[in-house]
């Protein structure tokens, strides 16, 4: 079928490849400006945040934050009557029940602003047809947000361990648990299921975790989970998976010679962009070696008609990142075109036991960019432990541009990183000094003081 050759003959304004965070935002604020959109997507809507990504993975790690509230109480003159017990069939039933719930408010948001959901398996004919289970429809505009999807390492008896994606259902809780991987998913799986009671070790090839964080932020966080009972394996890697039938167990040999026992493997050990059987390439669409749409600043590919955001395009790989994405596209497509996406001071949260929150550059990226910074870092006892009798302490540290005196990178590994961070991710936008935050008062006794109360710089 060609393509049409004026926009009028096209059946759609938009045609969205992909129900996931990034599609939906786009398709549905595409439908409120008076576009006719159409969204293909043949699994559950949502995508990967919703059905098995950050929103079951933030519900586990509230389950794994109950063993250590349990752990803390007598501390406070709480006495539990028995040891609490954890029931992994409850957890996964009650998910569930709130994924479906969530599922069908995504279903209520393009319903509502009037997009055409097609269930199916989409694939690309030209930069103006795109072909749903046989049936070829033609739009004017083609966004691809098809997201990414974990990918098993290559070594023998791979196909014995899991992904993350099916980590949420496992038909039996793991006692003994191998994770494979050093970045947000491995440190976060290892973290939950550790503290739901699981013999945890993860291996990491390198010699730290966390590649692009901050180093001081990746060395603390390795101390803490090394005392919350993870057996942290740096400089390790997995050879073979072998499975023993009579008993289902596994056996992960190691490069050094040693054997792991576990009941599962779970691999987190990268993730590639979802492009794969979709006709991209041969619609003339360019991809990366990673697999990854190219995509300009506008989003739009090296097919004219053809956009891309999230996870299977080629830069950030943050759900909220993607919604900013599609906002971008839509008001480039059907608005005024003045949205723009920077990546700089991007907040993140890596929801390990401590959290991670961190936003803008690391030391070492910001000596890189500045050149001369100063250093302002503090590791202490949240008051929360003074009494309950844990020994897990907070880390935060500043990096300042010593010309201009702007806080450029702001590094927590403590509880309720994530949210504390987020709100000086907005001072950090709006350029911040380090005078700034001098003179800020402090709201005591909290964690997020010491943000605004350290004052003389340990490196500088």
């Amino acid at each position: 079928m060609p393509s049409p050759a004026s926009p009028s003959s096209f059946d759609f304004d938009l045609f969205v490849i992909g129900g996931g965070s990034g599609g939906v935002r786009a398709a549905r604020m595409a439908g409120q400006r008076g576009a006719r959109v159409a969204l293909a997507e043949c699994a559950a809507l949502g995508g990967t945040c919703v059905n098995v990504g950050c929103i079951p993975k933030k519900l586990y790690s509230y389950a794994a934050g109950y063993a250590e509230a349990f752990e803390e109480a007598p501390g406070y003159g709480w006495t539990l009557p028995e040891a609490p017990r954890f029931d992994w069939r409850v957890l996964k039933a009650n998910r569930a029940k709130e994924i479906a719930r969530l599922n069908r408010v995504y279903q209520g948001l393009l319903d509502g602003a009037g997009v055409t959901l097609l269930q199916g398996w989409a694939q690309l004919v030209d930069g103006h047809t795109v072909e749903v289970d046989g049936r070829r429809h033609t739009a004017k505009h083609i966004l691809v947000a098809t997201g990414g999807m974990p990918v098993l390492p290559d070594l023998p008896g791979a196909e014995l361990g899991v992904v993350s994606d099916a980590v949420f259902d496992l038909p039996a809780f793991p006692q003994r648990l191998v994770v494979v991987g050093a970045g947000y998913i491995a440190c976060e799986f290892a973290s939950i299921f550790r503290g739901l009671g699981a013999q945890v070790t993860q291996l990491v090839r390198r010699a730290h975790l966390l590649d692009a964080f901050d180093e001081d932020v990746r060395e603390f966080l390795a101390r803490e989970m090394g005392k919350a009972g993870i057996d942290l394996r740096m400089n390790t890697q997995a050879e073979t998976i072998t499975r023993d039938e009579a008993t289902g167990r596994l056996s992960v040999s190691l490069a050094r010679g040693q054997v792991l026992e576990a009941d599962t493997v779970l691999f987190a050990t990268g993730r590639r962009p979802n492009t794969e059987g979709m006709g991209l390439e041969a619609a003339g669409v360019k991809l990366d070696t990673r697999g990854a749409v190219v995509v300009d600043d506008e989003y739009r590919s090296s097919v004219p008609s053809v956009f891309a955001v999230g996870d299977v395009c080629t830069r950030l790989q943050l759900t909220p990142v993607a919604l900013a994405e599609a906002m971008v596209v839509v008001d480039g497509l059907f608005g005024d075109g003045r949205r723009r996406m920077d990546y700089d001071f991007v907040p993140t949260a890596v929801f390990t036991h401590p959290n991670v929150g961190t936003c803008g550059y690391t030391e070492a990226a910001a000596r890189a960019k500045f050149g001369e910074v100063r250093i302002f870092a503090t590791d202490f006892k949240p008051l929360r432990h003074t009494l309950s009798g844990r020994e897990e302490r907070t880390f935060m540290k500043l990096v300042v541009d010593a010309k201009s005196d702007r806080v450029v990178g702001l590094h927590m590994v403590g509880p309720e990183a994530g949210e504390i961070v987020q709100g000086f991710a907005v001072a950090m936008r709006a350029g911040a000094t380090k005078a700034q935050f001098d003179t800020t008062i402090g709201i005591h006794p909290t964690a997020a003081e010491e943000f605004v109360t350290m004052r003389e710089p340990t490196v500088g």
